[in-house]
């Protein structure tokens, strides 16, 4: 058995994995613990199978919008939820094998301990009375599902992000406690299974971290599908009655109440650093539970490295695994200059219209101290959202005044999530919006849809023909 590894991880999900091969590549011997399945929460919890259920649950909507234009596939509204249970968790397993045990078993230097692992000190950690010592550790335990302190609420049998997806029978209604990424996304799957779902939400609007045009859009479309959205909730107790669940809440200072069969909490993520013993290992926390980070990920104690969910930043895979490859770089090659670009991270909502965003908001490019333009433009105004039938949402883009220098995209609009990479790409080479107008895009596409929201800065678009290309100024 390894017990003096070069780099100690706790944790095995997609930062872990990453961080684990990165490490690899530099010759590294790497230990790593697991309390419970490899992969974490994205393969087995999160992004795979909530994925998976939500394009199935797209096969049932767009049967419905082909029937209203003449096309109607056999049992359009059925759906075996058994069967699709049993596809999610294929789905889950083979990605599973394929992408994390296959590919760890080819990795030499590397040891997965099936187990807890607590620091006893800076140095140390221990796992079914067993220690390990190391001179690098990397903290990427990630995170569960908050539970909000809601009276009644632990009596109320309520489901998670978790154990929602785990259900084999679709409840015939269901309220949502949330408005973030999660109540969203699977508020939107769930009544396309056909399930009856209302939304509560404390603040004003839904994805509160959202720019407010997107975010407004796809709340739109929500309530246009069927959808009840309830903003303004503040919420006084939850009772639950066998198959059915009671919240009591306050809206606009009426007593309300709402009843479903089953509750699905969303109230975000909390950090699982407890009982990981991070206070022996002098790791600040905040009063949250996340672990401070500087642009490098290093933690407060010198040679303890922290990336994913447990810092509390962009809580996606792929901003995870990229923390990740910066911590590695830090330990093995210090003085790389490496470091995270959180402005340069794209981040996607996979709800119909998807939501796409990345670089600055309106607000923290100010902050920034830019004088700003920015254009906002309906996504009715893209042609192939008129083929698609697909023409609820916006594209919202931010650029520099000065130097006509491309901030910040922000969209909702259908294929959103492929769409905003682009943007990525874009930001990441210092793009003006002139680039953008001058780029050629295939047409009809809704990829165009960002070649015309530049264009916009300088020219009505509504008076253009397709494909036509305006003589633009050279500041937005």
């Amino acid at each position: 058995m390894n017990t003096t590894p070069d780099l100690i991880i706790l944790g095995s999900g997609s930062t872990a994995f990453a961080a684990a091969l990165r490490a690899a590549s530099y010759g590294a011997r790497v230990t790593m613990f697991e309390k419970s399945v490899m992969g974490g929460t994205c393969i087995n919890w999160g992004c795979i199978p909530s994925k998976t259920l939500i394009h199935a649950a797209l096969f049932r909507h767009e049967a419905g919008l082909g029937a209203g234009l003449g096309v109607t596939p056999g049992e359009a509204g059925a759906v075996d939820f058994a069967r699709l249970f049993t596809h999610r968790e294929q789905t889950v397993h083979k990605l599973r094998q394929e992408r994390y045990l296959d590919v760890l078993r080819d990795v030499p230097g590397m040891e997965v301990v099936n187990g807890a692992a607590r620091f006893v000190d800076s140095r140390t950690v221990e796992s079914s009375d067993l220690r390990y010592s190391c001179d690098k550790f990397l903290v990427a335990v990630g995170g569960n599902p908050r539970i909000p302190p809601i009276p009644g609420i632990e009596g109320s049998g309520y489901l998670t992000s978790r154990s929602a997806l785990l259900m084999k029978k679709l409840p015939s209604s269901l309220i949502i406690i949330g408005g973030g990424v999660i109540a969203v996304e699977m508020g939107q799957m769930f009544h396309r299974l056909g399930c009856r779902v209302t939304i509560l939400e404390h603040g004003p609007r839904l994805l509160p971290v959202v720019e407010q045009e997107p975010a407004e859009s796809l709340q739109r479309a929500l309530v246009a599908e069927g959808l009840e959205i309830v903003p303004d909730v503040a919420f006084c107790a939850v009772q639950g009655r066998g198959s059915s669940c009671t919240v009591i809440a306050e809206v606009n200072g009426e007593h309300q109440t709402y009843g479903a069969e089953r509750l699905l909490l969303a109230v975000g993520t909390e950090p699982a650093t407890r009982g990981i013993g991070l206070e022996k290992a002098g790791v600040d926390v905040d009063g949250k539970g996340f672990i401070g980070t500087d642009r490098f990920m290093r933690t407060s104690a010198p040679g303890i490295w922290a990336a994913g969910d447990v810092t509390g930043g962009m809580m996606i895979a792929t901003v995870g695994a990229r923390e990740a490859v910066v911590a590695v770089d830090d330990m093995f090659d210090r003085g790389c200059g490496c470091k995270m670009d959180y402005l340069a991270a794209p981040m996607a909502i996979f709800t119909d219209p998807e939501i796409g965003c990345v670089g600055h908001s309106e607000e923290s490019a100010k902050r920034a101290g830019y004088d700003i333009a920015v254009n906002v433009m309906p996504v009715s105004a893209i042609p192939k959202a008129h083929v698609t039938g697909s023409m609820e949402g916006v594209i919202k883009m931010i650029a520099d005044q000065a130097s006509g220098r491309i901030l910040g995209v922000h969209l909702a609009c259908h294929r959103g999530a492929e769409l905003i990479n682009e943007a990525s790409l874009a930001l990441r080479f210092r793009a003006t919006v002139d680039d953008l107008a001058g780029t050629m895009h295939v047409y009809p596409s809704i990829g165009e849809g960002l070649k015309l929201c530049a264009q916009g800065f300088g020219s009505d678009i509504s008076r253009l023909s397709c494909c036509a290309e305006p003589r633009l100024p050279r500041k937005p």
